[in-house]
């Protein structure tokens, strides 16, 4: 009983109501969707096509009429899956001397990650959708009192036939992003329902998520 009560108020922290078709419903009603993007060495590049990057960029961000954030997240290399192959490599070997030299191979790689602290980035850019709630002056004193009530949010329930039109409004955007982006010279691609709720549950979970531990999709 006690592990079910801690489990329901861990999850009123969590302002996702479901994530559905690759797309994140907030328990406020607004939607959400994140593109992985491709990373770019800026330095590497002639003085001419930082420039032309930094131009394209700036056109990117003027021609956009609603907000976007970027976010970077940071994870400890996780290689546990990696050695746990070569142990297999290592057991199936037939010649006692390449089993030595996977064997000293598979301590090396561990202890050069260990000592060096490597980590992954990933770069994601969030689009956002938010959709209209100002549809009486009922609804609008309630949206508007509700910025400063200190009561838990409830949330808001999208019907399928709102939510299909929101899906739209909400693709135009990423479309909109994708193509500035890939004038920059950057490379997106939308995450799925399970890659979503993977990336969620690494950061909320990000002790869990070291240890290479993630949710089942159900």
């Amino acid at each position: 009983m006690k592990s079910s009560l801690k489990a329901r108020s861990a999850q009123e922290f969590v302002p996702i109501e479901e994530i559905r078709e690759g797309i994140i419903i907030l328990k406020s009603g607004g939607l959400r969707m994140v593109l992985m993007a491709s990373s770019t060495n800026f330095a590497l590049k002639s003085t001419q096509e930082q420039e032309a990057t930094i131009y394209q960029y700036q056109n990117f961000l003027n021609s956009l009429d609603f907000t976007v954030q970027f976010s970077i997240q940071s994870r400890k290399l996780n290689i546990a899956p990696y050695l746990e192959t070569l142990k297999e490599v290592e057991k199936t070997q037939t010649n006692e001397l390449l089993k030595i030299q996977t064997r000293e191979y598979i301590e090396f790689i561990k202890n050069f990650v260990e000592t060096s602290n490597i980590v992954s980035k990933s770069f994601f850019v969030i689009v956002p959708y938010e959709p209209p709630i100002f549809e009486s002056p009922k609804g609008a004193a309630e949206s508007l009192l509700g910025f400063f009530s200190s009561n838990k949010e409830t949330a808001k329930k999208i019907p399928d036939n709102k939510f299909e039109e929101y899906k739209i409004q909400l693709f135009q955007r990423v479309d909109t992003v994708a193509q500035g982006l890939t004038s920059a010279g950057v490379r997106v691609a939308p995450l799925n329902t399970e890659e979503l709720t993977e990336l969620y549950f690494s950061l909320f979970n990000p002790g869990e998520a070291e240890k290479g531990r993630a949710p089942e999709i159900l």
